[in-house]
Formats: C-alpha cells, structure tokens, sequence
C-alpha cells in the first residue's frame, strides 16, 4: 500500500451525512421562513450611555414626539435571530445531555423536573445574598454558592436517577417517570408555588451581556463549549466510546470487560449536570424561578436528541446533531409564531416530528442491515 493512500483511508469527513442532512434543513426551514413571514415594523433601538438600550425618537411634522420604526423581515431580522440563538441554547445544553443517555440505549424523562428543582434552590441561595436578602449586597462568594447550588442539585439528581437504574435493576423509562414527578413536586413544596427572585445584580450582568441588538452572548457561548465538550468525549476518548458500545449491544459490552453499571450511572449525572447549567442560564436570564419552569421540555430535549441522529434503540447520535436538533425544534416553534399559526398545535407539530425522525431512524436501520446482507 502506498503511503499517500494511508491518510486518504483515514481522514473522516467533518459532517456526517445525518448532520449535513440537518444543516440542509436548518437552512430550508430559514429560507421558508424568511420568503413566507412577512414583514413586520419594530422601534429603533440605541445604547446609552449607561450600555442600555433605549428606543430613538424623533419630533414629527406636527410637533409631536415619537418612536422611529424600521419595517424588517419578521424571521431575518438581528432581534429575532438574537432570541432564536437564546432559546436554542437552553434545549440544546440539555440535549447534549440527554443524548449521552439515549446512546448507551436509555431515557430520561425528568430533566424538566431536575431543572426546575435545582433553579428554585439555586434561586433560594442567590435570592439570600441578592440586594433584598440577608447575606445583601452583590457579593461573588454569593453568586459562586448559588451557582454551586443550582449545578450541584441537578448533578445529585441525575446521580439518584442513574443509582436507582443500575441498583434497582429497573428500566430507566419507570425510574425517570417517578422522579419527573418527585423532583417537581418537592420544588412546588419548597416555593409553596411562588416564583423566587431578587438575585445579585453581579449574577444577572454576567449571564445577560449582550452585544448588538440583543445577542445574549452567555448562553450561546456556554451551548458551544457543552456540544465541543460533548462531541469531543463520545468521540475522541475511550469512555465516549463505550457508551456506544453499550448502547449498540449491552450484553457484549458486559463480556468485553466494560463496566456498564458505571457507565450507565455517568451518563445520567452528565445528563443531569447538563439540565443544571441549562437552569443557571435561565436564573441569570430571567432573574427569577418557579415550581412550574421547563414544563413539557421533556418533549423538546429528546425530540432535539432524536431530530439530531440519536437512535432510541442506542448505539447511534453525536453532539453536534444535539444542538443541530434544537435548533431545527425551536425554528419549527419560532415558524409557529411567525406565521400565525394557532400556538396550541406547537406539541402536537412537534410530536409529529419526534415520530417522523424515528420513523426515519429505522428505515435507515432497516436498509443497513439490508447493505450488509447483500455484502454478505
């Protein structure tokens, strides 16, 4: 074999055709909404001298004071672009998350509940040492021990998830439905059903920094490094690769000399570190928690996982297709407002869409077990 064929047999491409397929669709749904949206007229925005942003005004021909509105494409333009990446980035952290589990051939169905419960106490720490509180003022020992808090409780519940699955001995779909339950249930008896605010302005400043007309830089650098850091486990070390392969064939795995039990703990400790950092972004953001946050992102995080490649049967998905999934979800609820369609079909488009993705996902399976027949 000649040396200049060795590295043409190893170079892998940079997008797996699932990605590509995705990146393809991403860009259909943009050009879509961008052609059939509509216009629509916003106010002109400035920052001041304080860095806020304030509407411009001008004096009219009679006199009289008002705003300065631009007509902008309701989809291309730079404040709904802002909010889609903002959204994005909540679901998409908690799919990488979500996909480590679905590989290793599992399912989490509470990380709307961890997320919730870890923002209601990380809320309750920094609400002690926000400008209203006890501990008072803006202190960055505070801020440090609400993040800890809200981090650590979601990690500790995807701990529990995984040590109740492998002790337990019971499917993660029983284990996980039951928490999703206890989880939010112990947030709505700690907040009594309240909302908790009144954080450090510190907090807040840090996790809303924004640059242009509203691009919340935080959140959408904080999705990127949890999908390179995602992407770069399952697939450049040893411990990312046997999740796959427990995923793809457990029994196998087990004889091989892998221990499963601990993999299958990681992974829902990964998955709950991820709804964790998803809920201090959406603190620092919103400024506030309830009992009730991220009701029904069940749906949207395995739908993204699912959209993105990952197999629910195991063995298959990648981080890159996480974010790329939730991206594509949260178009689809983006094209729901734009075009007026009556929000209440949002879970139901949605839903349709996790069944055509795995609808898909076993055609693609089916004919590759036909390839490797014929190869045969």
């Amino acid at each position: 074999m000649s040396s200049s064929a060795s590295p043409a047999k190893i170079r892998r491409p940079l997008l797996r055709l699932q990605e590509g397929g995705l990146l393809l669709v991403i860009f259909t749904l943009g050009l879509l909404l961008t052609v059939f949206g509509g216009t629509v007229t916003l106010p002109v925005t400035r920052e001041n001298a304080a860095g806020e942003r304030e509407i411009v005004f001008r004096t009219n021909a009679a006199g009289e004071r008002e705003p300065v509105r631009v007509e902008q494409n309701k989809f291309l333009n730079a404040k709904n672009l802002a909010q889609v990446a903002k959204d994005t980035s909540f679901i998409a952290i908690m799919a990488v998350g979500a996909t480590f589990i679905i590989i290793s051939g599992g399912i989490d169905l509470s990380v709307g509940s961890i997320y919730a419960l870890a923002a209601v106490l990380g809320a309750i720490v920094f609400r002690h040492f926000g400008p209203e509180g006890p501990g008072g003022g803006n202190s960055w020992a505070g801020v440090l021990l609400g993040m800890g808090a809200c981090v650590g409780t979601a990690t500790f519940c995807g701990f529990l998830n995984g040590g109740m699955i492998v002790a337990l001995r019971v499917h993660p779909f029983i284990i996980t439905l039951g928490t999703m339950a206890i989880f939010r249930g112990l947030a709505f008896v700690i907040t009594q059903g309240q909302s908790v605010g009144g954080f450090p302005a510190a907090f807040r400043h840090l996790v809303r920094w924004e640059v242009g007309d509203g691009l919340s830089l935080v959140p959408l650098g904080v999705m990127l490094v949890v999908a390179v850091l995602g992407a770069t486990y399952l697939s450049r070390l040893a411990a990312g690769r046997r999740i796959y392969a427990i995923g793809g064939n457990e029994l196998a795995s087990t004889y091989s000399g892998i221990r499963v039990n601990r993999v299958k703990l990681s992974v829902f400790i990964f998955s709950g570190l991820s709804a964790g950092i998803a809920a201090l972004l959406s603190l620092g953001y919103y400024g506030s928690a309830s009992s009730g946050d991220a009701q029904g992102y069940e749906l949207n995080v395995i739908a993204a996982a699912v959209v993105g490649g990952a197999s629910l049967s195991g063995g298959k998905g990648t981080a890159l297709g996480a974010l790329l999934g939730a991206l594509v979800i949260q178009l689809i609820s983006t094209g729901i407002v734009i075009l007026d369609i009556n929000q209440n079909y949002s879970q139901i488009i949605i839903g349709s869409v996790v069944i055509v993705a795995v609808v898909l996902d076993q055609l693609n399976n089916w004919l590759a077990k036909r390839r490797l027949l014929r190869a045969r």
